[in-house]
């Protein structure tokens, strides 16, 4: 990538050990969880800068062509059984751009979470998963994994053993449990840890999945 998404950044404390690169859903803007930083209990926690992204604008076939946000064009409601691989691809340089720049600026891969809501989450699954440096953690709000059948080839050793924070809403209309829940069970039989959260919630945040973020990012963005 010649040119870095632009994005918002919300520093937690000064001169930043560590960093969240957080994707948002379709639609949406880096704006969409930017907000959710005041909320998160980071005590303990090494100084984080947040990176909250804003996707491509591109037409949308499921949304009748209308241009919008997004990491990648979505064909139909199941999400799965057309996938637009050639956008994935497209935004997985475009994330791997972002975390090359937290490292340039002195962060080191190890110290960054890749975190995503919807869209979002899938591309951090996508991309988490296939980075050739361990990431810190990969946090997949309210969506799915994509491209399931080409996970086994194209994952790297470096991340197999990273720590998912994998959470779905009950009441989820946009991306059904049953489709996170194949998410979850392809992950695992490729011996990924994941852990697991279900809310009382349709495609959405609930309070108390933000107060298990918080608990997930002390563990894995101690501080120094």
């Amino acid at each position: 990538m010649k040119t870095l998404l632009d994005s918002i950044q919300i520093e937690s404390a000064p001169s930043p050990t560590a960093a969240v690169i957080w994707l948002h859903g379709l639609g949406a803007s880096g704006d969409d969880f930017a907000a959710i930083v005041p909320e998160l209990d980071l005590a303990g926690c090494a100084p984080i800068r947040f990176v909250f992204p804003h996707a491509p604008v591109m037409p949308v076939t499921i949304n009748n062509g209308f241009e919008m946000p997004a990491w990648y064009d979505i064909f139909a409601p199941d999400l799965v059984r057309r996938e637009d691989a050639e956008g994935i691809a497209r935004s997985e340089l475009a994330i791997e751009a972002l975390i090359a720049h937290e490292v340039a600026r002195g962060i080191p891969a190890n110290r960054i979470v890749l975190a995503g809501f919807s869209q979002g989450c899938a591309m951090t699954l996508h991309t988490g998963l296939r980075h050739p440096q361990r990431l810190a953690g990969l946090i997949a709000l309210s969506g799915y994994l994509p491209l399931v059948g080409s996970l086994a080839a194209e994952r790297h050793p470096a991340n197999f053993a990273t720590p998912i924070f994998m959470a779905h809403g009950t009441a989820d209309p946009v991306v059904v449990l049953p489709r996170a829940e194949e998410s979850r069970k392809a992950l695992e039989a490729l011996g990924y840890a994941v852990q697991w959260h279900t809310y009382p919630m349709p495609h959405s945040v609930h309070p108390r999945e933000i107060a298990d973020i918080s608990a997930f990012l002390r563990k894995v963005l101690p501080a120094a």
